[in-house]
């Protein structure tokens, strides 16, 4: 019973050891996510946004808001329907069914362009498609290496006042 008390009792001390070693004027250092995702918001048929960053909330706020401009509609209109975290290689596919609708699919989440070819290989392969192209690619980094459109990238966050 004596060596439960003294471990127990040891164990709260390095837990609190932490909270004590903290300095007494506490400093705001928030420190963005190492990596960003892409968010994608579509209106069938009418508009698309594509917008990178790390927090997904304001990545599909800019999505959104891209679509709704492009589209002409209204932001119930423009419904999120992917984030991808963290983003690696994306591509934008432009596909178009047999019987005539079309939309934009995209991969993500691929290490390299090799790897995200044979991805956009194997989607275009599909016997229902009557037209399917690449409309965009984006490295690992975001930086857009193939097409045009939109910048995808979110504004810069405000600084801190001092």
């Amino acid at each position: 019973m004596l060596k439960m008390s003294m471990f127990a009792a040891a164990v709260l001390c390095l837990l609190a050891s932490p909270v004590l070693a903290q300095d007494e004027e506490a400093v705001d250092s928030f420190v963005l996510p190492a990596f960003n995702g892409v968010a994608v918001s579509q209106a069938p048929e009418a508009g698309l946004g594509v917008c990178f960053g790390p927090f997904v909330g304001d990545a599909m706020d800019c999505a959104v808001a891209q679509c709704v401009a492009q589209s002409g509609l209204g932001p119930e209109d423009c419904a999120p329907n992917l984030w991808c975290y963290p983003h690696g290689w994306v591509a934008d596919i432009f596909m178009q069914h047999n019987e005539g609708p079309h939309w934009h699919k995209f991969v993500c989440d691929q290490q390299d362009q090799a790897s995200l070819e044979a991805v956009v290989k194997t989607e275009c392969a599909k016997d229902f498609l009557l037209s399917c192209e690449v409309v965009r690619i984006w490295d690992n980094e975001g930086q857009q290496i193939f097409g045009e459109g939109a910048d995808p990238q979110l504004p810069a966050p405000p600084t801190a006042i001092e």
